[in-house]
């Protein structure tokens, strides 16, 4: 079912709620600004900016007349209204049975923090109103973590290594 990989893959690379992209209409998407307009979010108003990868995805869905929505539906005029049945299937064949949908969004927040993002962007990246939202959704990964370990691990044995009487000096 292409519509579930299409929804699927934005939910990826937007970093959106699963009902933003389901109900995601055209007429909320400018891929010639880069943007996607949600008149109406969880939280209000918000404008989602869109990768290249993004863009690319959006420019090769193809429009059904007389639907507005991008990823639509069996019913006429609909949008697709349940990912779990293709999620599941697709979490099987993972190896990823407890992995949700919404987990997706929580691995778009943990990647840009990754890559050096703080809270502030990822929450506006997310469209949430508070730190501590976002603070639940951005999670390091152990790699990450390792690595941070090991440059203070660095760090401090280089201190250590001092000779005593510098310590013993520095201390008193």
């Amino acid at each position: 079912m292409p519509e579930a990989v299409n929804a699927l893959q934005l939910l990826l690379l937007t970093g959106c709620r699963l009902r933003e992209v389901q109900r995601l209409k055209w007429e909320y998407v400018h891929l010639d600004e880069g943007v996607i307009r949600l008149p109406d979010t969880k939280n209000g108003a918000r404008t989602v900016q869109l990768g290249e990868s993004a863009v690319g995805l959006l420019g090769g869905i193809p429009r059904v007349e007389g639907n507005p929505y991008v990823i639509t539906g069996r019913k006429e005029g609909g949008h697709l209204t349940d990912l779990e049945k293709p999620w599941r299937r697709i979490r099987k064949e993972a190896g990823l049975e407890d992995v949700r949908i919404h987990d997706l969004r929580h691995s778009f927040a943990s990647d840009a923090l990754e890559l050096g993002e703080d809270l502030i962007m990822i929450g506006k990246l997310l469209g949430h109103r508070d730190l501590k939202s976002t603070a639940r959704y951005a999670h390091l990964k152990k790699e990450p973590i390792q690595r941070a370990v090991k440059g203070i691990d660095l760090k401090i044995s280089a201190a250590l290594a001092l000779p005593r009487k510098t310590l013993e000096a520095t201390i008193d």
